[in-house]
């Protein structure tokens, strides 16, 4: 079995579990170019957040609640790779701008993002939430409208809901049309509290 062998077999199977890889595996899978994925955890004002990345930029954002990471990790090695490791070093950039966010001195996020777990009008609904301003808001409506689809609200909705990359693709500034808050996949106390963050108030969870 050569050295790129052994790296595979132990990539996959390391995947998928929480726990540090041995020392040095992942420089050594990232310089055979065999590690697809790397993910870490960020605590925030919104709870504890699972982030991974691939090669191409963020793939997936998540809220970790009880029970919830073995079930992301399993998704992401079936739907991009089971060649994933334990790499929060390789995130702090994504970390780093996330902090600001949370902190009120980031506006935008400048972070790379990989789109493949995203079909072709969930992204025309994501790139239209993108470009709605800090400190705003938009109703599905009009999303759904930005999206090429005006009668779409519906299905703009679900695409919202399947957001990847919550907070970062910000579909917590998409309300009702009466401007009730509608859904979010994190509940909506944590929608609240990020529309607080960026109004300049202490987030209440």
């Amino acid at each position: 079995m050569t050295t790129s062998d052994s790296l595979e077999a132990l990539l996959r199977g390391a995947a998928p579990r929480s726990t540090a890889p041995p020392p040095g595996l992942v420089e050594a899978a990232a310089a055979a170019q065999l590690l697809d994925i790397a993910y870490g955890e960020l605590d925030s004002p919104v709870g504890r957040l699972l982030l991974a990345a691939t090669p191409a930029g963020l793939v997936r954002l998540a809220y970790l609640d009880a029970g919830d990471e073995e079930a992301i990790l399993a998704d992401l090695a079936a739907r991009v790779s089971p060649r994933m490791l334990a790499a929060p070093r390789k995130l702090d950039g994504a970390r780093r701008e996330l902090d600001e966010y949370f902190a009120g001195r980031r506006r935008r996020f400048e972070l790379a993002l990989d789109w493949r777990l995203v079909g072709a009008f969930a992204r025309r609904v994501l790139s239209a939430t993108i470009a709605i301003p800090y400190g705003s808001v938009s109703t599905y409506l009009e999303v759904a409208g930005a999206a090429g689809s005006p009668r779409g609200s519906r299905a703009a909705g679900n695409a919202l809901g399947s957001n990847p990359l919550p907070i970062v693709i910000p579909c917590h500034r998409v309300l009702r049309s009466g401007g009730a808050l509608g859904g979010y996949t994190g509940g909506l106390d944590r929608k609240r509290a990020l529309l607080a963050i960026e109004r300049g108030q202490s987030p209440l969870m």
